[in-house]
C-alpha cells in the first residue's frame, strides 16, 4: 500500500471526482459513511454520547456527516463547531444546513470561551483539520485541543489527528496536536503515521477504502509504502507437494559467544520456524551442547575458539545463505571472521548486532559486504554506521542514502520498522507492538530473514515478509500473554500462527 503525500491525496480526490464521476459532496458522504461503519463494527454506540468537534473545512464536513448519520440511527450526538474563520468550505455549509434539520445539540465556538463537561463514557470524534493543514495551531484553538487531550474518554480522529502535518512536521512544534486513540484515515496512510516523532499522536490507525480511483493511485510515483496483509500475501509461496528438505535451502547461522549463547539459540529456532530446509549453526566450543540440546533440529559446527567464534567451516559450499551477528562479540576475532566471510561468500547474507558494531568501528568492511545483503540495525547501531541525525526525515534520508551507496537492504528496527533498498524505495511495517522491545527480539528477526532468504525469496522479499511475520507473531503473543511479559521466545513460538493467518487470508 502506498503512503501518499498531501499533493497526491488531493490529486487522487480530484481525479476520482472528475472520472468516476462523483460530486465532492457525495464523496464526503461516502467517506463519512465508512467511518460510521467502522464505529458501528468496533464500538458499543447505544449508550455513549458522541461529541463531534468539527472545523469549517472539508474535514469538518466529514464530521458533520458522521454526526448526522449517527443521529439518524438514534445515537446521542453533540456537535461542537470550531469557527476559527468565517470562510467555511462549500461542502461544510451544505452539510451544516442538513444537520440543522435534525433534533440534536449544536454548540458553536469562536473564541476561548469553551466549557464542556466530558466524561469517560463519551466518545470524541476529532474532525477539525484534515491532511492539508500546514500551519501550527495556536490561540484559543490550542486551548480547545488541550481540553480534548485531557478528556478521560476515547478520541477518534478522522483522516489525521488535527494539528498534525501529513508530510513534514519539522516546522510544527507538535504542542497543539490532538492525541488520538484511533485514527480513521482515508484510502492510504500518511507518512506522519509511521515516524517516531509524529506517529504517537495517531494511536491505532485504520485505512478506510473510500473508493478513490485505484488505477490513478497505482500510477503515482511515490517512495514510501506500508506493508500490510495485502502487501505480503502475493509474496508468500506455498510449499510444493514433492519438495524435500533440500528444496528449501541450507542456512548457516554464525552467532554466540560465552555468556551470549542465548542469542544463537533464538536465531537458530527462528530460522527453523521460518521454513528453512536445513540449518547449521556455527558455535564456539563452549556453546556446542547448549545449541545441540536446545535446538535438536539444527546441526552444529564447532569453531576452534572456546569462548568466541574464530573461524569459518572449511567448506562453505553447502550453505546458500549466512546469517551473522547475534552474540558474536566485538573482539579482534570478530573482525577477522567478518573479513574472511566477506572474502569467501559473495551472495547476499543477513548481518545484525555485533557484526554491525564491528563494521561501524572498521567502516572499510562495508565495501566488502555482498550486494543485496540485509542489514538489520536498531537505531543505535544505525547511528554508529551512518552518523547522527536531527529528525526523523533526516534519518530516513540517511537510510535511503546508505542503501543506495552500499547496495544493501537496511531493516531499521522500530515501532514501524522501515526497510530501504538501493533504488530509494522505503517500506514501513504495520505489525508489532511495544512488548516486542525485549532482549532477543532482534536475534529472532535475523533468524527469520535468514531462513526466508535461504528458502529462495530475494533479499527485499525476505526482509519485507520477515519483518511482517515477526511483528504479526509478536501480536499473537501479546494477544495471549500481554505486552509486559512478552519475551523473544514467545515471538518464535507464534510464527506458525502468523504464517497460517496469511495463508488463510
Amino acid at each position: 500500500m502506498k503512503i501518499l503525500s498531501v499533493a497526491d491525496i488531493r490529486n487522487a480526490d480530484q481525479f476520482t471526482i472528475e472520472h468516476e464521476p462523483i460530486k465532492s459532496i457525495d464523496l464526503m458522504e461516502r467517506a463519512a459513511g465508512k467511518c460510521v461503519d467502522w464505529m458501528r463494527s468496533n464500538l458499543e454506540l447505544n449508550e455513549q454520547r458522541i461529541i463531534v468537534f468539527a472545523g469549517i473545512g472539508n474535514n469538518g464536513g466529514d464530521g458533520l456527516v458522521i454526526a448526522r448519520k449517527l443521529a439518524e440511527e438514534g445515537i446521542r450526538v453533540l456537535v461542537c463547531i470550531l469557527r476559527f474563520s468565517d470562510k467555511a468550505s462549500a461542502d461544510f455549509r451544505t452539510n451544516f444546513d442538513r444537520l440543522k434539520k435534525l433534533d440534536l445539540e449544536i454548540v458553536e465556538v469562536s473564541d476561548g470561551n469553551f466549557d464542556l463537561a466530558i466524561t469517560s463514557e463519551d466518545i470524541i470524534v476529532d474532525a477539525v483539520f484534515g491532511s492539508g493543514l500546514n500551519k501550527e495551531v495556536k490561540g484559543w484553538l490550542k486551548s480547545v485541543f488541550e481540553v480534548i487531550n485531557e478528556a478521560p474518554c476515547l478520541t477518534i480522529s478522522i483522516d489525521i489527528p488535527s494539528g498534525l502535518f501529513a508530510d513534514d512536521n519539522r516546522d510544527n512544534s507538535l504542542e497543539s496536536v490532538i492525541k488520538a486513540d484511533v485514527t480513521l484515515t482515508f484510502q492510504n496512510p500518511k507518512l506522519a503515521f509511521v515516524l517516531e516523532s509524529s506517529g504517537g499522536f495517531c494511536g491505532d490507525w485504520s485505512v478506510l477504502d473510500i473508493g478513490l480511483n485505484e488505477e490513478y493511485i497505482s500510477g503515482l510515483q511515490g517512495n514510501f509504502h506500508a506493508i500490510d496483509a495485502s502487501f505480503v500475501e502475493p509474496i508468500l509461496t506455498e510449499r510444493e507437494k514433492f519438495a524435500h528438505k533440500g528444496s528449501y535451502g541450507h542456512a548457516l547461522i554464525v552467532a554466540g559467544s560465552k555468556g551470549k549463547m542465548g542469542a544463537s539459540v533464538l536465531a537458530t529456532r527462528a530460522c527453523l520456524r521460518s521454513g528453512i530446509g536445513l540449518l547449521t549453526t556455527l558455535s564456539p566450543s563452549c556453546g556446542y551442547e547448549i545449541v545441540q540440546q536446545s535446538v535438536p533440529e539444527a546441526m552444529v559446527i564447532v569453531s576452534k575458539g572456546k569462548d568466541f567464534i574464530r573461524d569459518l567451516p572449511l567448506d562453505m559450499s553447502p550453505f546458500n545463505v549466512v546469517g551473522i551477528g547475534p552474540g558474536l562479540g566485538q573482539d579482534s576475532s570478530a573482525l577477522a571472521l567478518l573479513k574472511e566471510l566477506f572474502n569467501i561468500v559473495r551472495s547476499p547474507m543477513v548481518i545484525d548486532a555485533d557484526a554491525l558494531n564491528v563494521m561501524s568501528v572498521f567502516p572499510n568492511l562495508l565495501g566488502l559486504v555482498p550486494a543485496g545483503s540485509v542489514l538489520t540495525p536498531h537505531p543505535g547501531e544505525f547511528r554508529r554506521l551512518a552518523g547522527s541525525w536531527k529528525d526523523d526525515l533526516e534519518k530516513l534520508e540517511k537510510q535511503r542514502d546508505f542503501s543506495s551507496k552500499h547496495k544493501v537492504i537496511v531493516v531499521l528496527k522500530g515501532a514501524h520498522t522501515s526497510i530501504s533498498e538501493p533504488g530509494g524505495q522505503v517500506y514501513f511495517n504495520t505489525t508489532g507492538n511495544p512488548g516486542m522491545a525485549t532482549a532477543g527480539s532482534g536475534d529472532a528477526l535475523l533468524g527469520i530473514i535468514t531462513g526466508l532468504l535461504g528458502r529462495g525469496y530475494n533479499s527485499l522479499e525476505a526482509a519485507q515478509l520477515g519483518v511482517y511475520l515477526h511483528g504479526l507473531a509478536g501480536d499473537f503473543a501479546a494477544g495471549l500473554l500481554g505486552e509486559e511479559s512478552l519475551i523473544a521466545g514467545d515471538i518464535i513460538s507464534h510464527l506458525p500462527d502468523a504464517f497460517q493467518l496469511i495463508y488463510e487470508q
